[in-house]
Formats: C-alpha cells, structure tokens, sequence
C-alpha cells in the first residue's frame, strides 16, 4: 500500500493506493466523517466517489505507458448505481481497454463489499503526453513549487 503526502486531495480524503499493473489500479478510500455528504444519513459525498474514480484510473492510465509520464484527465463520466453503506470502506479498480497515440481510455468501478454490486462505474481519457513535453513542463513547474514551498 503507498500512503499520501499530506496537503494533497489523495492526502485529505485519506485514499491508498493499493496494487498496480500494467494499465491496471485498486484503490481504497476509507470512511470517515470528512467525506460524508449527508450529515443526517452519513452517506459519502459523490466528489469523494469521483475523485477516488478518477485518481485510480490516472494510476492505471499512467501505468500504461512505457515509462512515468503526465496523463491529465481530458473527460470523466460517473453513473452512480446506489449509495455507499455509511461506515463502510469503498474499493476502487481501473483498467485501460486502449490507448492510442494521443489518447488513453479507461473503465473503473467502485464497490463495497461485493465487486459485482458496484456503487459506482465510469469511464475516463487521459491525454497522452509526449515525453519531450513532460520535460518541458517539468523544467518549469518544479522551480515554480519550489518558490511555492519555501517562499524565502
């Protein structure tokens, strides 16, 4: 399992990362009081649901590729199929059906206890980016976080 770094959404929604494979994801996102939506019922808020979705098949769309990249989201579309069981962890897979030149597709779903009553599926491209132009972005990013973290 790999942990988050604390300040980012993976991070304060307390996802983990669990197991992957060659174009292939599994998240958890436990419960807690930080994701639910309804106070009254305690159900999860669906933005916990979707991010979860949607981080997993980055995971898997990243995985794909020959070697560590930028996949950023171009579409994602959630169908909610009930409501996540308040107190309950909910599971994450993802895996790539195809990639192309410039585009990776893929198809997740999230579940509680049974893998084949789903809570959720959804279907989600990443650009795929040239690695030339990953370094080009990087080269100008990093020095920019780096003034972002330490402001001195």
């Amino acid at each position: 399992m790999v942990d988050a770094n604390q300040g980012d959404h993976f991070h304060a929604l307390g996802m983990v990362f669990t197991a992957v494979e060659r174009g292939f994801a599994t998240m958890e996102l436990p419960y807690s009081e930080a994701i639910v939506g309804n106070p009254d019922t305690g159900v999860v808020h669906g933005g916990a649901i979707t991010a979860l979705l949607d981080t997993c098949c980055g995971f898997a769309a990243n995985a794909a590729l020959d070697e560590l990249g930028l996949c950023p989201t171009l579409d994602l579309r959630i169908d909610y199929m009930g409501v996540a069981i308040p107190g309950r962890k909910i599971y994450a897979e993802a895996r790539v059906y195809r990639s192309t030149r410039h585009v990776i597709f893929c198809r997740g779903k999230a579940y509680q206890d049974d893998p084949d009553k789903p809570v959720a599926f959804c279907v989600a491209n990443f650009a795929r980016l040239d690695p030339e132009v990953v370094k080009k972005l990087s080269a100008q990013i990093v020095p920019f976080l780096d003034a972002v973290e330490d402001p001195s």
